[in-house]
């Protein structure tokens, strides 16, 4: 049977690692479309007819073109046979999902995105200068934010961010939390509940969260400050 599913994708970007690892832990048939960010290739007008917005990730499915990671987990749920537990049918517990999932937008994934991408990517693409005040200042909006998370949803017994079984509310946030370590932060440190939650995401969909996760652990290693002799 040919696959009708494609997903367009960059490994780089933390959505994208969300959707790649959620369908092949799923074992959902797919094609592979990798899009390289560091080459500008979403900024074609190639690109432009698949996505209007010009981002990764989407999917095409048949004549479906669709954009936006939440939006693609919503329907993955509705038209795939996706396990029960990632974002379930169950009304009370799909809604603490959307919760998480409103939520981060402005919280983990604008406040981890904004550290990494003013200490880490900007420099590197565009050769700008890093202001430590301002890096200080993204830094203490990202502390604020995984403080949150290690207090409000994971500190009150429950494995995951919504009751015991992971769903896409764990994913989604592990792939944003992981992004700053690129740039030198380690989002665990000082965080005990934050530390084994990311444990129990990552057992819970090896072998492909490191797989997906291979190029950011390579970056991070080489940005750990080197011990002084």
């Amino acid at each position: 049977m040919a696959k009708s599913l494609k997903l367009y994708y960059d490994l780089m970007s933390q959505p994208s690692r969300v959707l790649w690892i959620l369908l092949e832990k799923s074992k959902i048939p797919y094609e592979r479309k990798l899009v390289n960010l560091g080459k500008g290739e979403h900024l074609t007008e190639q690109f432009k007819e698949i996505n209007r917005f010009q981002k990764v990730p989407c999917i095409v499915d048949s004549q479906l073109k669709l954009a936006e990671s939440v939006a693609i987990v919503r329907y993955l749920a509705r038209e795939y046979e996706l396990p029960e537990h990632w974002y379930p049918t169950d009304s009370r517990r799909q809604a603490r999902i959307d919760e998480y999932l409103e939520w981060q937008h402005h919280n983990t994934r604008a406040t981890c995105a904004a550290y990494f991408q003013y200490v880490w990517l900007r420099p590197r693409m565009m050769g700008s200068t890093v202001d430590p005040k301002r890096a200080d200042q993204y830094r203490s909006q990202m502390d604020s934010c995984l403080d949150f998370i290690e207090q409000e949803f994971l500190g009150h017994g429950s494995p995951y961010i919504v009751g015991d079984q992971i769903s896409i509310a764990d994913l989604v946030a592990a792939c944003e939390i992981e992004q700053p370590r690129m740039a030198g932060y380690d989002p665990c440190a000082g965080r005990p509940n934050l530390t084994q939650w990311m444990e129990r995401v990552k057992s819970a969909t090896n072998p492909y969260y490191e797989q997906a996760h291979k190029l950011v652990y390579k970056i991070a290693a080489a940005s750990e400050p080197k011990p002084k002799l």
